[in-house]
Protein backbone atom coordinates (compact mmCIF):
# COMPACT_ATOMS: atom_id res chain seq x y z
CA UNK A 1 0.00 0.00 0.00
CA UNK A 2 1.20 3.44 -0.93
CA UNK A 3 0.97 5.91 1.91
CA UNK A 4 2.59 9.10 3.12
CA UNK A 5 2.02 11.10 6.26
CA UNK A 6 3.12 14.71 6.37
CA UNK A 7 2.16 17.55 8.69
CA UNK A 8 -0.78 19.55 7.44
CA UNK A 9 -2.75 22.54 8.57
CA UNK A 10 -6.35 22.34 9.73
CA UNK A 11 -8.76 25.19 9.91
CA UNK A 12 -11.78 25.75 12.09
CA UNK A 13 -15.14 27.29 11.38
CA UNK A 14 -16.60 30.52 12.66
CA UNK A 15 -16.44 31.00 16.38
CA UNK A 16 -19.33 31.08 18.78
CA UNK A 17 -21.26 28.00 17.60
CA UNK A 18 -21.65 24.47 18.94
CA UNK A 19 -19.93 23.21 15.79
CA UNK A 20 -16.68 24.82 17.00
CA UNK A 21 -16.30 21.90 19.39
CA UNK A 22 -16.93 19.22 16.80
CA UNK A 23 -14.26 17.74 14.52
CA UNK A 24 -15.57 18.07 10.97
CA UNK A 25 -14.36 15.82 8.14
CA UNK A 26 -15.27 16.72 4.55
CA UNK A 27 -15.34 13.98 1.91
CA UNK A 28 -15.61 15.03 -1.74
CA UNK A 29 -14.91 13.64 -5.18
CA UNK A 30 -16.46 12.81 -8.55
CA UNK A 31 -19.70 10.84 -8.91
CA UNK A 32 -19.12 7.14 -8.28
CA UNK A 33 -15.63 7.48 -6.81
CA UNK A 34 -16.68 5.83 -3.54
CA UNK A 35 -17.30 8.71 -1.14
CA UNK A 36 -20.29 7.03 0.47
CA UNK A 37 -18.52 3.67 0.67
CA UNK A 38 -15.51 5.30 2.33
CA UNK A 39 -17.71 6.98 4.93
CA UNK A 40 -19.56 3.72 5.58
CA UNK A 41 -16.22 1.99 6.15
CA UNK A 42 -14.83 4.81 8.30
CA UNK A 43 -17.74 5.13 10.72
CA UNK A 44 -17.30 1.76 12.50
CA UNK A 45 -13.57 2.44 12.90
CA UNK A 46 -14.20 5.90 14.34
CA UNK A 47 -16.78 4.44 16.73
CA UNK A 48 -14.32 1.76 17.85
CA UNK A 49 -11.80 4.51 18.57
CA UNK A 50 -14.21 6.26 20.88
CA UNK A 51 -15.56 8.93 18.57
CA UNK A 52 -19.22 10.02 18.80
CA UNK A 53 -20.15 10.19 15.13
CA UNK A 54 -22.84 11.62 12.84
CA UNK A 55 -23.03 11.89 9.04
CA UNK A 56 -24.45 14.56 6.72
CA UNK A 57 -24.75 13.74 3.03
CA UNK A 58 -25.46 16.11 0.13
CA UNK A 59 -27.53 15.27 -2.95
CA UNK A 60 -29.02 17.77 -5.35
CA UNK A 61 -32.59 16.46 -5.35
CA UNK A 62 -32.77 13.24 -3.31
CA UNK A 63 -31.94 11.57 0.01
CA UNK A 64 -30.40 8.58 -1.76
CA UNK A 65 -26.94 8.73 -0.19
CA UNK A 66 -28.33 9.28 3.31
CA UNK A 67 -30.68 6.33 2.90
CA UNK A 68 -27.80 4.16 1.68
CA UNK A 69 -25.69 5.06 4.70
CA UNK A 70 -28.59 4.29 7.07
CA UNK A 71 -29.14 0.87 5.46
CA UNK A 72 -25.46 -0.06 5.37
CA UNK A 73 -24.80 1.02 8.97
CA UNK A 74 -28.02 -0.42 10.36
CA UNK A 75 -27.21 -1.70 13.84
CA UNK A 76 -23.93 0.23 13.88
CA UNK A 77 -25.05 3.87 13.86
CA UNK A 78 -28.40 5.29 14.96
CA UNK A 79 -30.24 6.14 11.69
CA UNK A 80 -31.25 9.48 13.24
CA UNK A 81 -27.56 10.42 13.21
CA UNK A 82 -27.54 10.37 9.39
CA UNK A 83 -29.04 13.45 7.74
CA UNK A 84 -29.45 14.16 4.04
CA UNK A 85 -29.27 17.71 2.69
CA UNK A 86 -31.01 18.34 -0.63
CA UNK A 87 -28.93 21.17 -2.05
CA UNK A 88 -31.08 21.97 -5.08
CA UNK A 89 -27.98 23.35 -6.77
CA UNK A 90 -24.38 22.57 -7.65
CA UNK A 91 -22.63 20.72 -4.80
CA UNK A 92 -19.92 23.39 -4.86
CA UNK A 93 -22.44 25.91 -3.60
CA UNK A 94 -23.54 23.85 -0.62
CA UNK A 95 -20.11 22.86 0.68
CA UNK A 96 -17.78 25.58 -0.58
CA UNK A 97 -19.49 28.83 -1.56
CA UNK A 98 -22.42 29.00 0.87
CA UNK A 99 -22.40 26.14 3.41
CA UNK A 100 -25.37 27.58 5.35
CA UNK A 101 -27.61 24.55 4.77
CA UNK A 102 -24.94 22.14 5.93
CA UNK A 103 -24.03 24.22 8.97
CA UNK A 104 -27.71 24.36 9.91
CA UNK A 105 -28.02 20.58 9.53
CA UNK A 106 -25.00 20.11 11.78
CA UNK A 107 -26.38 22.48 14.40
CA UNK A 108 -29.71 20.63 14.38
CA UNK A 109 -27.95 17.29 14.87
CA UNK A 110 -26.05 18.71 17.84
CA UNK A 111 -29.28 19.90 19.42
CA UNK A 112 -30.60 16.34 19.27
CA UNK A 113 -27.31 14.59 20.08
CA UNK A 114 -25.13 17.02 22.08
CA UNK A 115 -22.38 14.42 22.61
CA UNK A 116 -21.45 14.31 18.93
CA UNK A 117 -17.76 15.12 18.58
CA UNK A 118 -17.07 13.96 15.00
CA UNK A 119 -19.15 14.96 11.99
CA UNK A 120 -18.62 13.66 8.47
CA UNK A 121 -19.85 15.82 5.60
CA UNK A 122 -20.16 14.10 2.23
CA UNK A 123 -20.41 16.37 -0.78
CA UNK A 124 -22.57 15.51 -3.72
CA UNK A 125 -20.45 14.05 -6.50
CA UNK A 126 -18.86 16.72 -8.66
CA UNK A 127 -15.74 17.57 -10.61
CA UNK A 128 -12.09 18.08 -9.71
CA UNK A 129 -12.55 21.69 -8.60
CA UNK A 130 -14.68 20.78 -5.58
CA UNK A 131 -13.33 21.96 -2.23
CA UNK A 132 -14.84 22.52 1.22
CA UNK A 133 -15.37 25.81 3.01
CA UNK A 134 -13.08 26.11 6.06
CA UNK A 135 -16.27 26.76 8.03
CA UNK A 136 -17.50 23.27 7.16
CA UNK A 137 -14.45 21.00 7.33
CA UNK A 138 -11.38 20.84 9.56
CA UNK A 139 -9.94 18.06 7.37
CA UNK A 140 -10.82 17.64 3.71
CA UNK A 141 -10.54 14.26 1.93
CA UNK A 142 -10.84 13.99 -1.86
CA UNK A 143 -11.67 10.61 -3.39
CA UNK A 144 -10.70 9.38 -6.86
CA UNK A 145 -11.11 5.84 -8.13
CA UNK A 146 -9.21 3.65 -10.56
CA UNK A 147 -12.28 3.28 -12.77
CA UNK A 148 -11.83 6.90 -13.85
CA UNK A 149 -8.46 6.00 -15.36
CA UNK A 150 -4.87 6.34 -14.19
CA UNK A 151 -4.70 9.76 -15.90
CA UNK A 152 -6.90 11.35 -13.23
CA UNK A 153 -4.17 12.62 -10.85
CA UNK A 154 -2.49 14.37 -13.79
CA UNK A 155 -5.67 16.36 -14.42
CA UNK A 156 -4.96 18.21 -11.17
CA UNK A 157 -7.65 20.59 -9.95
CA UNK A 158 -7.80 21.84 -6.35
CA UNK A 159 -9.59 18.72 -5.13
CA UNK A 160 -6.61 16.63 -6.18
CA UNK A 161 -3.76 19.01 -5.41
CA UNK A 162 -4.95 20.88 -2.31
CA UNK A 163 -7.04 18.44 -0.25
CA UNK A 164 -5.54 17.39 3.08
CA UNK A 165 -5.70 13.76 1.93
CA UNK A 166 -6.16 12.23 -1.51
CA UNK A 167 -7.71 8.76 -1.50
CA UNK A 168 -7.39 6.58 -4.61
CA UNK A 169 -10.22 4.09 -4.20
CA UNK A 170 -11.28 0.83 -5.88
CA UNK A 171 -7.76 -0.52 -6.16
CA UNK A 172 -9.30 -3.99 -6.55
CA UNK A 173 -10.70 -3.21 -10.01
CA UNK A 174 -7.56 -1.54 -11.39
CA UNK A 175 -6.50 -4.60 -13.45
CA UNK A 176 -9.94 -4.78 -15.06
CA UNK A 177 -10.01 -1.15 -16.16
CA UNK A 178 -6.36 -1.07 -17.27
CA UNK A 179 -5.37 1.42 -14.57
CA UNK A 180 -1.78 1.29 -13.38
CA UNK A 181 -1.71 1.86 -9.61
CA UNK A 182 2.00 2.68 -9.64
CA UNK A 183 1.39 5.38 -12.24
CA UNK A 184 -1.55 6.82 -10.29
CA UNK A 185 0.41 6.86 -7.03
CA UNK A 186 3.50 8.37 -8.67
CA UNK A 187 1.54 11.08 -10.45
CA UNK A 188 -0.48 11.85 -7.32
CA UNK A 189 2.75 12.30 -5.36
CA UNK A 190 4.13 14.61 -8.01
CA UNK A 191 1.12 16.90 -8.42
CA UNK A 192 0.48 17.01 -4.66
CA UNK A 193 4.13 17.77 -3.89
CA UNK A 194 4.31 15.34 -0.99
CA UNK A 195 0.83 15.81 0.46
CA UNK A 196 -0.52 12.46 1.68
CA UNK A 197 -2.04 9.84 -0.60
CA UNK A 198 -3.67 6.58 0.52
CA UNK A 199 -4.84 3.76 -1.75
CA UNK A 200 -8.03 1.99 -0.64
CA UNK A 201 -10.61 -0.66 -1.33
CA UNK A 202 -13.44 0.72 0.78
CA UNK A 203 -15.67 -2.33 0.35
CA UNK A 204 -13.02 -4.70 1.72
CA UNK A 205 -11.60 -2.14 4.15
CA UNK A 206 -8.11 -2.05 2.66
CA UNK A 207 -6.43 1.24 3.57
CA UNK A 208 -9.42 2.55 5.54
CA UNK A 209 -7.76 2.27 8.99
CA UNK A 210 -4.93 4.38 7.58
CA UNK A 211 -7.47 6.98 6.45
CA UNK A 212 -8.90 6.97 9.99
CA UNK A 213 -5.38 7.37 11.40
CA UNK A 214 -4.80 10.37 9.17
CA UNK A 215 -8.04 12.23 9.82
CA UNK A 216 -7.85 11.68 13.57
CA UNK A 217 -4.24 12.88 13.64
CA UNK A 218 -5.56 16.12 12.19
CA UNK A 219 -8.09 16.66 14.96
CA UNK A 220 -7.77 20.22 16.29
CA UNK A 221 -6.90 20.57 19.97
CA UNK A 222 -10.15 21.90 21.38
CA UNK A 223 -11.87 21.45 24.70
CA UNK A 224 -15.61 21.01 24.23
CA UNK A 225 -17.52 22.99 26.82
CA UNK A 226 -21.08 21.74 26.58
Amino acid sequence: MHQHHHPHTTVSGPTGTALDHVFKIGVGGPVGSGKTALIEALVPILLERGRDVAVITNDIYTQEDAEHVRRTLDGVLDPARVVGVETGSCPHTAVRDDPTMNLAAGAELLERFPDIDTLLYESGGDNLTLTFSPALADVYVFVLDTGEGDKMPRKRGPGITDSDLLVINKIDIAPYVRADLEVMARDADRVRQGRPVILTDSLKGTGVPEVADFVLSGRPACSPAR
